[in-house]
């Protein structure tokens, strides 16, 4: 097989290579194709030190480990391993007429240490009349599960919920905002397919903003502030993942073993470092996932690794920090990311107009990480131009753009479908 070449493309404005802007500067990001400066890509198959990957048991044995070893220690922050023995969850509450009688609907609490940390109530959604377990979509939402559904027996989200107060009561705006997100899930649409769906909150794994890391998961593994190499709160909804996985493998109306994990936006990065993390996922999608996630970050279009840094200084470890508009120091770049879901079905989503994710660099990614991916499959992906506003590509890695803004909606939907049959539904015989 043929190696990856390293990747040019045009000049840069001199601006791009300044320090992190100031508190006083503003920032104005780069929305012009022919102002991306030269820069090059790491070849996924050439491993730190020079070994080329020939192999697909060569890339399970070296290229994997080497590169999850340098995203962890340099962006994500090691995690705790496993599952941890006082974890424990039970059934709360069950429905069996949701949405519009097309569904089983559960609620289950799990809490991660006996007597102290988070509870996560994980929202499931079971199609009535399986003929056995099911596979099953699982990914995180923003701000509770009461905005999946507009169902007030769907329990209210307790503690933070983005927009809200980080320290007091926000049953209000929880209130306000149920049924929300309906459109984003989809539920109905999914349960009609044959899939099961499961949520949390990610917050009630690790609040999204920057306190030290003193709330959520971090106090029971991590004294103090995580060290530089140490895991922020993506890593931790990540790892969050894992562990509502580790809840659905024990459900048996689901097939632990079809589960497929999925994100928007920052939990769309999220979903990419829960996949390339975790094997037993059978497959990712990122939906507009952008900087830190499916975006390349050496191109420097709309959101830039120093920008995330600044605004969202939890999400990533502290070695991350040293690239603050410092792309071409990045001994890696997000292709690589994508790579690390290899030989598992991968799919990334833009939109039109999310220039700030920068659509075309989620898309490079999936072509340059085709060469791992090549290892185990013929023709996994095949597609070097972005293709036209809603228009679905590619084959064990796939990809579209859909007109519109930074969301995720049932257009969304019916191609990830669409691309999960072909890889979890089982076969009638």
């Amino acid at each position: 097989m043929k190696s990856m070449k390293f990747v040019t493309v045009p000049l840069l404005a001199a601006a791009w290579s300044l320090p992190m802007p100031s508190h006083a500067q503003k920032f104005v990001p780069n929305y012009d194709e022919a102002k991306i400066r030269e820069y090059r890509l790491p070849d996924p198959l050439l491993v730190h030190g020079g070994t080329r990957i020939e192999t697909s048991e060569e890339w399970r044995e070296k290229g994997r480990p080497a590169t999850l070893k340098l995203f962890a220690e340099q962006m994500f922050g090691k995690a705790p391993v496993g599952k941890p023995e006082e974890m424990a969850f039970k059934l709360d509450k069950e429905v069996e007429d949701a949405l519009n009688g097309k569904a089983i609907r559960r609620e289950y609490v799990v809490t991660f240490a006996k007597d102290k940390g988070p509870k996560v109530r994980l929202l499931l959604y079971l199609p009535k009349g399986a003929d056995g377990p099911v596979p099953a979509f699982l990914g995180l939402n923003f701000r509770g599960n009461q905005t999946v559904e507009a169902d007030p027996r769907i329990t209210l989200n307790e503690g933070f919920v983005l927009g809200g107060k980080k320290e007091g009561d926000n049953k209000e705006l929880a209130e306000k905002i149920r049924g929300s997100a309906a459109g984003r899930w989809s539920a109905e649409m999914v349960v009609s397919r044959g899939y099961a769906l499961a949520t949390a909150c990610c917050g009630n794994i690790d609040p999204d903003y920057d306190d030290g890391f003193k709330n959520g998961v971090h106090p029971l593994f991590t004294e103090g502030k995580p060290k530089p190499d140490e895991w922020g709160t993506v890593a931790a909804w990540a790892w969050g993942l894992s562990r509502l996985l580790d809840v659905l493998e024990e459900v048996e109306e689901v097939d632990g073993k079809r589960v497929g994990v999925l994100g928007h936006s920052r939990l769309g990065k999220t979903s990419l470092w829960a996949g390339a993390t975790d094997e037993r996922f059978v497959f990712a999608i990122s939906n507009n996932s952008g900087c830190g996630g499916a975006a390349l970050s050496k191109r420097a279009f709309g959101e830039t690794v120093g920008r995330i840094n600044q605004n969202f200084p939890h999400w990533f470890n502290g070695n991350f920090k040293k690239y603050n508009e410092k792309e071409d120091d990045l001994p890696f770049d997000q292709h690589q990311l994508i790579a690390l879901i290899a030989p598992r079905p991968v799919y990334v989503a833009s939109a039109t107009k999310d220039r700030w994710a920068d659509p075309k660099g989620e898309f490079l990614s999936l072509v340059h990480a085709e060469p791992v991916y090549q290892l185990f499959h013929d023709a996994p992906f095949g597609f070097k131009e972005q293709p036209q506003a809603g228009r679905c590509v590619g084959r064990v890695m796939g990809y579209h753009l859909r007109e519109g803004k930074h969301d995720v909606t049932p257009e969304d939907w019916t191609h990830y479908l669409d691309f999960a049959d072909k890889w979890v539904k089982k076969k009638k015989p």
